[in-house]
């Protein structure tokens, strides 16, 4: 696959061309760096902690690991892919990954193995000083850069639980940081955690491990998934671009249809109804005859409350006789073994946790430090917000992508929405020969209004879930489609920039909420 590079001509203005720092080579990151490139700006630096290109893809191998979304709307508009499943698993999304940031030489922008540990607005230079480590405990290496534009994510940092005794058993792991060097054939195992993780990692240790605990502190609405491979008539057929596209818009058709004001997550809505019913049917059909697993594995909330489980095999890989459910958090850990809720012992030989990751917490390994050495952290509180989930009063030329309230829709969608905005807003500050830009507190407080109005009402706020923070407020989700984010940010965004040269601050009124 050949290199390719941005197609725009370089920008000429009485600025130098702006260094750009991108946090994270995943989806995001790599989103960013094409849509740099084919702005024609190339100064620009994606750091990495990684060995290479993927993100969360790369980080979570898990056996069983794959796409909720469709694989071929889980892609680049602007690079499709001949995908060998409909719903793709980690290796091949791994694989696209590196494909494509191959395909537009994004590699040579990498520095791959380094951290980001913050980035530090300097008000005299309108630069940020970015400091970065190689490895851990090695020496901080500090750069200036004009933008910094955040593509850290939200699946990034695991949520490794709090168990008294933990640190006595010593072969534990995290699913997202699976321990390939053990062999799992034969031992008596734990999954911990019953999300969409465990729901793709237990079929996989169900057939080679001889015993199996499951233990489920509460559990989710599945519904099933239909994974498969395409036939090779249907591989053929998709390397045509009509027959691609028109298979990434029956896609994502019924999700703009189900999501479009957040219906399918309101209780009562005709939507909401028939995916509870869908997930209720599923258990009755998987597991009718064994009520007591039935009733154990059926949520008492509302649809969804949590994020939705896709999954084929779970509820058959819980039917063995080897695999038991324990319906009860777990109270502590031995040396030997896991302690439930209820006091009852269990002798294991290995600790999976899928206990899933800090979603709520963002930019929870990065910090970063705005206008008057205030820390993003110490502004918002506990409680991340930001104008149309990508930019912060007070925070000049920081960009985050899968910022905080804009989970939901489809999150490539989301992403490339995100990026265009970034590089845009970048492109303005060319244009009118500013040294920064950032959005206006009153559009801030706007937009975070209209977004926590529209998730009022849903089962997401009914249901304990990892989508708030500590106070209570929803603070991941999108309450709504994708296209409707898209036509949002591409008509209002615009409209919260404050821009200025060196040295010119905004209007008090204007950032007032940031002291």
């Amino acid at each position: 696959m050949g290199k390719k590079t941005g197609t725009a001509s370089t920008y000429v203005t009485g600025m130098v061309a702006p260094k750009v720092a991108i946090v994270g080579a995943g989806f995001g990151g790599i989103a960013a760096g094409v849509k740099l490139l084919r702005a024609g700006i190339h100064s620009f630096t994606i750091f990495e902690q990684s060995d290479g290109v993927g993100g969360t893809w790369r980080d979570n191998d898990y056996p069983g690991c794959e796409v909720d979304v469709g694989s071929h709307l889980y892609s680049f508009s602007f690079m499709p892919y001949d995908w060998s499943r409909n719903y793709a698993r980690q290796p091949e999304v791994l694989q696209y990954l590196e494909d494509v940031a191959a395909y537009y030489g994004l590699n040579s922008h990498c520095r791959f193995g380094t951290r980001v540990i913050e980035a530090v607005w300097n008000e005299e230079t309108a630069t940020y000083s970015v400091a970065s480590q190689s490895d851990e405990g090695g020496s901080v290496e500090r750069s200036e850069f004009n933008v910094v534009i955040s593509a850290l994510g939200i699946l990034n940092h695991p949520r490794y639980p709090e168990w008294p005794g933990l640190d006595k058993f010593t072969n534990r792991f995290h699913t997202a940081r699976w321990d390939h060097s053990q062999d799992l054939r034969g031992k008596r195992v734990a999954v911990v955690g019953t999300g969409s993780t465990s729901a793709q990692v237990v079929p996989e240790l169900a057939p080679v491990v001889e015993k199996l605990y499951v233990f489920q502190r509460e559990p989710g609405y599945v519904a099933p998934k239909g994974s498969r491979e395409f036939s090779p008539a249907e591989r053929a057929r998709f390397k045509r671009p009509l027959i691609r596209r028109r298979e990434r818009f029956r896609m994502l058709l019924p999700l703009e249809m189900t999501q479009f004001r957040g219906s399918m997550f309101r209780p009562g809505t005709k939507i909401n109804s028939k995916m509870k019913s869908v997930c209720l049917g599923f258990i009755a059909s998987s597991l009718g005859d064994l009520p007591d697993l039935a009733a154990a594995v059926t949520p008492d909330y509302p649809y969804p409350g949590k994020r939705n489980v896709l999954a084929d095999t779970f509820y058959a890989a819980l039917r063995q006789d080897h695999v038991e459910l324990i319906p009860r958090p777990v109270l502590a850990v031995t040396e030997s073994g896991i302690e439930d809720s209820e006091g009852v012992h269990r002798e294991i030989d290995v600790l999976v946790m899928a206990t899933g990751f800090q979603p709520a917490n963002f930019l929870a390994t990065l910090e970063v430090v705005g206008r008057d050495g205030l820390s993003i952290h110490e502004v918002w509180k506990g409680e991340p917000n930001a104008c149309f989930g990508i930019t912060v009063p007070g925070v000049p030329n920081f960009f985050m992508l899968y910022g905080p309230n804009t989970n939901g829709g489809e999150i490539i969608h989301q992403l490339e929405t995100q990026a265009d905005y970034a590089v845009g807003a970048i492109k303005r500050m060319l244009a009118t020969g500013s040294d920064w830009m950032e959005a206006s507190v009153p559009a801030t407080e706007r937009w975070n209004r209209y977004v926590q109005r529209a998730i009022a009402g849903t089962s997401w706020q009914l249901t304990n879930n990892y989508y708030k923070a500590a106070s209570g407020r929803n603070v991941t989700q999108w309450p709504n489609t994708a296209s409707v984010y898209r036509l949002l940010v591409k008509t209002f965004a615009r409209g919260a920039e404050l821009r200025g040269r060196r040295g010119e601050r905004p209007l008090s009124a204007a950032r007032r909420a940031w002291r």
